[in-house]
């Protein structure tokens, strides 16, 4: 009588995990190099080169002071009467002022204990009114 070999095959329960880790890999490569990340929008601000300095009349100036409430105060040159109003309501002062003179420049100081957004709105509101010379500093007290 012949024997005949007969061989066990033993059934694995467990899930082979040796091309877990490369499948992984491929994956987090594939995803990396084909996600779009969007740009940041941030303020379209072209600084002046570096000592470059220019004398300004003050009847050309309008100084916009941002406050710590998120009031906006408006004084026009040297004049000594001032305007408080909305972050929103610039833009119809900067239009109206700006068509009595063109060369008309925004001095736009903002007081340090202001939040961030203040001053951001105003400086939003100046660019929907089409000011192109502005001027941003820092409120001393």
């Amino acid at each position: 009588m012949a024997v005949l070999d007969q061989k066990k095959t033993k059934v694995s329960d467990e899930i082979p995990t040796s091309s877990m880790a490369d499948i992984a890999f491929l994956l987090l490569i594939f995803f990396l190099t084909t996600t779009v990340f969007p740009k940041d929008k941030g303020l379209a601000i072209v600084l002046p080169e570096e000592g470059v300095t220019a004398q300004v009349s003050q009847k050309n100036i309008m100084h916009i002071i941002v406050e710590p409430n998120c009031t906006v105060q408006i004084k026009r040159g040297e004049a000594t009467n001032v305007q408080t109003l909305r972050a929103a309501d610039v833009q119809g002062v900067w239009r109206q002022a700006a068509a009595d003179n063109p060369n008309l420049i925004a001095a736009v100081k903002t007081d340090p204990d202001a939040p961030y957004k203040c001053m951001v709105d105003v400086l939003d509101a100046l660019h929907l009114a089409k000011a192109d010379k502005i001027s941003l500093q820092m409120l001393e007290k």
